[in-house]
């Protein structure tokens, strides 16, 4: 009777994880539009909730999981609650980073009551090894993305866990196939998980900070793969769905932002930008022609068609109000307004999306390089904000640049290009921008919030 009772709980308990499962692809696929996405947003969560819930069904202590869940969602509600939409990038960094953690966890659990085969063995090898890279990796990306850790590629620490990092590859692969096959051994397994744990800091630690849009993509799909094998291991069919979802989704949208840099990921994670190419020009290339409020506004109230290109800058001056404003504005005077968006633009994957999506700009009215470039030079007015490399003309003009062959967004053919900077500061990539420079290019400098403000006073008045 108590057998029959027990399957018959788990068959319910497998139900229900294909529900969650359903839900959990239906909801990611809503969160590909606009007008959806919210709702896709609480799909997912719910079934993480229902996956969550009735994961309680066979659980020896629930006690333990009630605790863990509830000082996790206090957290998280905290972070989420608090964090400014500029920090989303941080964010996202450090939830990748507790998923892997997570997997990590369970691989050391299960490592420790004994593997039953060599084929979960080397499940276990391989989720603690993805899982804890993604953690610290994750960290460091955190450090990065919030300028707290500045530590140059050249440095004497960053090439140590680099050496670490390619150390704990080859003891992930000796001690999985060549060693405790036949009799897991916990001191192998202990040295894995420092040189892991140490490893995960050397793989992003040389990555520079315009390579973070991938980074968190990639890690992203780490964080998804460990859970799929940490589901293999546990028998779990919705962490196995799950996990296989992001894993795969993130690794596509990691191959999308690689081709979008016209780079290969190899080039991203063990090359990076130069800092200077003998055949690209880093000084100034011309004189500047600075521009203010005023004459700005003279110039976008005659314009027939605007193109906005936001960037990281928007999203330090917390412009994206404003902004859209702005855009409302000129549409009221009759003016076409369109938003070019850069798969790369910002810190990571669709930064300027939800940026815009947070203001409420409309999705239709947000395009591509590939849709908005053909028709580039029938535009009045591109208004650059506070993007670099994703503007630079020596992605198309100079083949000696570090960025050379890099799609862009091609303002520099726009009848009149307005660049909204603090300063000259080059980009990531730390190559200078020529469009500075050109005969078309005026620079309205200063805080770009306070710059479109302006703007929108006098529309206005």
């Amino acid at each position: 009777m108590m057998l029959v009772l027990i399957e018959n709980l788990s068959t319910f308990q497998n139900i229900i994880y294909i529900i969650s499962s359903m839900l959990f692809i239906t909801g990611i696929k809503m969160l590909g539009k606009e007008d959806t996405a919210v709702r896709g947003n609480f799909l997912s969560a719910l079934a993480m909730f229902i996956a969550v819930s009735i994961t309680f069904v066979n659980v020896v202590n629930p006690l333990i999981i009630i605790i863990g869940i509830s000082v996790g969602a206090i957290i998280g509600s905290v972070i989420a609650l608090k964090v400014k939409m500029t920090s989303i990038p941080e964010m996202v960094a450090l939830f990748n980073g507790f998923g892997g953690l997570a997997t990590f966890f369970i691989a050391w659990s299960e490592f420790s009551t004994t593997p039953e085969n060599y084929f979960q063995y080397i499940l276990i090898m391989l989720t603690t090894f993805i899982g804890g890279v993604t953690f610290t990796g994750s960290i460091v990306a955190y450090g990065k993305l919030s300028e707290r850790l500045q530590i140059k590629k050249t440095s004497l620490i960053t090439k140590l866990f680099t050496t670490i990092f390619y150390i704990s590859l080859i003891y992930l692969i000796y001690s999985t196939f060549f060693t405790g096959i036949f009799e897991p051994n916990f001191d192998f397994y202990l040295i894995l998980i420092i040189l892991t744990l140490l490893g995960g800091i050397g793989f992003v630690l040389p990555i520079g900070g315009g390579d973070m849009p991938v980074v968190i993509s990639l890690l992203n799909s780490f964080s998804g793969i460990a859970a799929a094998f940490a589901g293999l291991m546990l028998s779990n069919n919705v962490l196995i769905v799950a996990g296989s979802l992001v894993g795969a989704s993130g690794l596509i949208l990691t191959i999308i932002m690689a081709k979008a840099m016209n780079r290969s990921i190899g080039n991203i994670l063990f090359v990076g930008y130069a800092s200077s190419s003998s055949g690209s020009k880093t000084g100034e290339t011309g004189e500047v022609k600075p521009i203010n409020v005023s004459d700005s506004f003279l110039i976008l109230e005659n314009a027939s068609s605007v193109l906005i290109v936001p960037g990281y800058g928007m999203a330090v001056a917390q412009a994206q109000h404003v902004v859209r404003e702005l855009g409302e504005l000129l549409e009221a005077n009759g003016t076409e307004v369109k938003y070019g968006i850069h798969p790369v633009a910002g810190r990571m994957p669709g930064h300027m999306n939800v940026l815009l999506a947070e203001a409420n700009v409309p999705y239709d009215v947000l395009v591509e390089p590939d849709d908005v470039n053909p028709t580039m030079d029938s535009i009045d007015v591109a208004v650059v904000i506070g993007a670099n490399d994703v503007v630079n003309p020596s992605a198309t003009e100079e083949p000696g640049s570090p960025i050379y062959g890099m799609p862009i967004i091609e303002v520099h053919n726009a009848r009149t290009v307005f660049v909204l900077k603090r300063s000259m500061s080059s980009g990531f990539a730390g190559v200078q921008n020529p469009l500075f420079f050109k005969e078309n290019t005026r620079m309205l400098f200063g805080d770009a919030k306070e710059s479109i403000g302006g703007l929108v006073s006098e529309f206005k008045e």
